[in-house]
């Protein structure tokens, strides 16, 4: 098992583009962290009304499926223990890296000050040769990441922003996930199960789909690189340093 200790932020900010996309990829370290103390934002960029290929649905559906999945969030986020979660609403399938959505970031950051923020890699396209990575995934984790530097911790980058109040903030810690070369690994062991139980809150995606088994496997070959049974692995940039502080 990997002797380095642990990080535990004080408030962490988990930042998506859909409803279960974070349950798929780090619910298992906002888990642990909850559980330590730690207060858990989540930010979800679209409401993922696009999330339906019955074809006995058509675009009047997109409202009600919006709705549907932000509850399913809610109720994911409310096994995690995240404290509050925040619906951004763009729309989903169409969504990129602009200046309004990296503002729209930058003023979240600033308002709750999170230690950490945790994104998905926004270099992800191919992932083995049976997945392609969702252009949402990527549009999020670009903005979110420029969202964290430069822009809110740079106080002449949107400066309306501080005419509202709203101050730079420095983030301590991006916790990047997805990526083919991570260097931090977080022991889940303890929460493996309730990354599961907040996954299948998303029934509209699941179906009769059972994540079970394929979650358990996913986390014990993240585990497998530092002897530990079950993990969630990371690339880390480290914007301020404990001897810093």
């Amino acid at each position: 098992m990997s002797k380095e200790k642990e990080y535990l932020p004080k408030r962490a900010m988990s930042i998506h583009a859909h409803p279960d996309d974070q349950e798929f990829s780090v619910a298992g370290t906002l888990a642990k962290w909850a559980k330590a103390g730690c207060e858990v934002i989540s930010v979800v960029i679209t409401s993922g009304d696009a999330g339906s290929n019955d074809p006995a649905r058509g675009a009047e559906y997109k409202p009600e499926l919006a709705k549907l999945r932000e509850a399913e969030q809610t109720a994911a986020n409310e096994v995690i223990g995240v404290k509050e979660t925040v619906f951004l609403r763009y729309a989903d399938g169409e969504l990129e890296p602009t200046i309004p959505l990296r503002k729209e970031l930058t003023r979240i950051i600033r308002q709750y000050k999170p230690d950490v923020v945790v994104i998905g890699d926004p270099q992800g396209v191919f992932y083995g040769n049976e997945y392609i990575n969702h252009p949402d995934h990527r549009a999020a984790a670009q903005a979110s990441l420029y969202a964290v530097f430069p822009s809110s911790e740079t106080r002449l980058i949107f400066t309306d922003l501080l005419a509202k109040g709203f101050e730079p903030h420095k983030v301590k810690r991006v916790y990047v996930h997805g990526t083919d070369k991570p260097d931090t690994w977080v022991n889940i062991s303890k929460t493996i199960d309730v990354k599961i139980e907040a996954l299948k809150k998303h029934a509209s995606q699941l179906g009769d789909w059972d994540p079970t088994k394929m979650m358990r496997t996913w986390a014990k070959q993240e585990g497998k690189k530092k002897d530990i049974k079950f993990a969630e692995s990371f690339k880390v940039m480290i914007n301020v340093r404990e001897e810093d502080q």
